[in-house]
């Protein structure tokens, strides 16, 4: 019987080597440290607002949807056996 002498990996190669709780590897967004997240969110916003896509809401639109969302999760507070 031949064998050699290499290392068995035990745990998922990552160029960062964060590892979830879960045990997956971490990648992207979820391998950076949050000061990191948050630099490169705050760039799409600022790109975002800056070509035109970007919306900030009046205290009125957000009034009108907070009530929007309050009005959709009252109809679906009821039981799915009885619907059917």
């Amino acid at each position: 019987m031949i064998t050699t002498n290499q290392p068995q990996k035990t745990s998922p190669a990552t160029s960062s080597g964060k590892v979830s709780p879960s045990g997956k590897s971490m990648r992207g967004f979820a391998a950076m440290d949050p000061a990191e997240q948050r630099r490169i969110a705050s760039e799409g916003g600022r790109a975002s607002h800056e070509s035109g896509r970007g919306h900030r809401f009046t205290s009125e639109e957000a009034r009108a949807a907070g009530r929007k969302g309050g009005q959709a999760s009252r109809t679906r507070a009821t039981p799915a056996s009885a619907t059917r």
